[in-house]
């Protein structure tokens, strides 16, 4: 893998123009015998450089900082004289997430991956492509934001400041500790949770909150609409028919929750009106019997309820009852608005100030 990386960057190196480059013997420390995994004579119009490279498989912030880490260590213990051409330390990889590219472009350490993007930041030499990241790290950072997953990060929104167990915000977010332990080592990754302590007693903190939402935030943009089913309700205005669906919800038994402009106003009023209710309802004979009770008819033009179907308690976590009105948590309704028209990411901005606060 790693043989086949570095080809590949020399091969992309060649192909610019006035660009040569050549593998060499990889230098060690004389002091700490710790060495770099390859090193490469670069020529670009006539300026020499040495790129002292380490290969990996993929880099996230926190791998990042460990390889800084060992650059570091490599310089202070010193490496053999390479006739005053300057040294340009280098990292390539398959993968490299965008928060590491930003990263290694902070510490000016050049960077390469699968996908194409390049950073190559030397006296009188720079060079920059920036590309989308390969499909396979696009899909595994998505995969964090879908289904059981997307539940342990609405638990660490909920919980951001505080530290908790594995079993602990397993048996909040209604996933396996499995399947929270494998969410938290990814957002360690992305040095986004810290840790504490070793085994059973290991407690984690969510430091960066206000990153893991930006990320959920663009990754919505990627992601497969809603399932709405839209209907109307006659002779009832938005504001009485927020409290009519919870007071039928309530007699049936099912499981909703209040989002959208209808919640955001709640959290913190914005709008001067709201003209239609959004909800989401559990599927299943108990929404039937609430939407039939409602007299709700399905319409494609002039919907005053908009139902988004949920399958599973999982995705109506941390509901807030206000009034006698269940609504989605803030975060929950900070996404769906961010999926909304008009002036509905406005009030998602509003709400993410006033409200969630991160």
């Amino acid at each position: 893998m790693e043989r086949k990386l570095l080809d590949e960057f020399f091969e992309v190196l060649n192909r610019l123009p006035k660009v040569q480059v050549k593998l060499c013997s990889p230098l060690q420390s004389a002091s700490s015998g710790r060495k770099y995994d390859a090193r490469a004579e670069l020529w670009v119009g006539g300026k020499a450089a040495n790129l002292l490279i380490d290969v990996k498989k993929a880099l996230f912030p926190r791998d990042v900082r460990q390889a800084l880490w060992k650059f570091q260590e490599l310089a202070r213990a010193g490496l053999p004289s390479l006739e005053g051409r300057q040294t340009v330390s280098f990292l390539v990889a398959q993968s490299i997430s965008p928060g590491a590219r930003d990263l290694l472009r902070e510490e000016r350490v050049g960077y390469y991956d699968s996908g194409g993007s390049l950073f190559l930041p030397a006296q009188n030499i720079f060079v920059y492509v920036d590309k989308p990241p390969p499909k396979t790290l696009s899909k595994s950072i998505r995969s964090l934001f879908l289904g059981r997953r997307a539940q342990v990060l609405h638990a660490l929104l909920m919980r951001h400041g505080k530290w908790f167990g594995v079993k602990e915000i397993a048996e909040q977010a209604l996933v396996s500790p499995a399947t929270a332990s494998q969410v938290l080592t990814e957002l360690e990754r992305f040095d986004w949770v810290v840790s504490r302590g070793k085994g059973p007693t290991k407690e984690r903190n969510l430091r960066e909150p206000g990153a893991l939402l930006d990320a959920w935030a663009k990754q919505l943009e990627a992601m497969r609409p809603l399932a709405l089913r839209r209907y109307f309700v006659p002779s009832v205005r938005a504001e009485r028919l927020v409290k009519r669906l919870a007071e039928v919800c309530a007699a049936y038994k099912a499981e909703y929750a209040i989002t959208h402009e209808a919640a955001g106003q709640r959290y913190a009023p914005l709008l001067s009106t709201v003209s239609q209710v959004r909800c989401r309802l559990m599927v299943g004979a108990d929404a039937d019997r609430v939407l039939r009770a409602l007299d709700a008819r399905i319409v494609d033009q002039g919907a005053n309820l908009t139902v988004i179907e949920v399958q599973s308690s999982g995705e109506l976590l941390f509901r807030d009852l206000v009034g006698g009105v269940r609504l989605a948590s803030p975060v929950q309704v900070y996404l769906d608005l961010l999926r909304g028209e008009g002036r509905a990411r406005e009030l998602a901005e509003h709400l993410r100030n006033e409200r969630i606060g991160f």
